[in-house]
């Protein structure tokens, strides 16, 4: 899966017939790779399509077609580029645990091991030269090392599904406040402010996803975890006798209205 160009020869197919083409991608680092499944076919006899290539055919046939000396058509060919993306192993989760009706930071470091680095000799001075872009979409953030061969992250807080997304979305907020290189092992550390106010009791599921541009993904399970609130107030009732009504007001809030 190295730029190489793969064809397939020598299958036979019966008319409506349907083929798979296998695909194996074994990366062996957190790069891009590229490459092109072509697949040609022809008769089985050997013998070309009477339908002539001109100069007026259509553009995409002309791309997809091979002709013979006679400008009949001797083959049709179709071309699949394919990119593929390496993604490390899942990482154990990391736990955010609040109280409920209390807010809570945790600065969570997130090593990125394997990454392809720039041709520096020496890691960046991560203190000045971090930057992060806050044009980019909602929870995408791109991450540069400032230098000339800028090597870039973005990343980005997925939801297991959309009632997750609006359960805490609202609570949960996340910034990268510092980014550290090491270039002999390879290994980038980013690392987050991680915020968590809720409002309820709840445990809920997210996921870092990291991905670079030289190629790599990464991916960061968060477990955010709201316990009980803390006891309002204690409500003392006064007996005033047996077998009477005893009355106490209190009032109750809404966080929501």
């Amino acid at each position: 899966y190295h730029n190489n160009l793969f064809c397939l020869a020598g299958i036979r197919l019966a008319p409506k017939e349907k083929v798979e083409v296998p695909v194996l991608f074994m990366p062996a680092e957190m790069k891009i790779y590229k490459a092109v499944v072509v697949i040609h076919v022809m008769r089985e006899n050997g013998e070309n399509w009477p339908y002539k290539v001109t100069a007026g055919s259509n553009t995409d046939l002309k791309r997809n077609v091979t002709v013979a000396e006679n400008g009949e058509t001797q083959g049709i060919v179709w071309i699949y580029p394919i990119n593929g993306t390496p993604e490390a192993p899942q990482q154990k989760s990391v736990v955010i645990r609040c109280q409920a009706r209390q807010r809570v930071e945790q600065r969570v470091e997130l090593l990125l091991i394997g990454v392809i680095m720039p041709g520096a000799t020496a890691p960046p001075d991560a203190g000045n030269s971090a930057e992060v872009h806050t044009d980019e979409p909602s929870n995408t953030t791109e991450v540069t090392d400032g230098s000339s061969a800028t090597l870039e992250f973005l990343y980005e807080l997925q939801y297991q599904s959309d009632e997750i997304r609006s359960q805490l979305e609202s609570l949960v907020g996340m910034q990268l406040v510092e980014k550290e290189w090491d270039t002999e092992s390879r290994i980038v550390t980013l690392i987050f402010n991680v915020v968590f106010a809720p409002s309820k009791p709840m445990r809920n599921e997210a996921t870092v996803v990291i991905q670079c541009t030289a190629g790599g993904l990464w991916k960061f399970p968060l477990v955010f975890i709201a316990t009980e609130p803390e006891v309002d107030d204690v409500i003392n009732i006064e007996a005033v006798g047996l077998n009477k009504e005893s009355i106490v007001g209190f009032k109750l809030t809404s966080q929501t209205g």
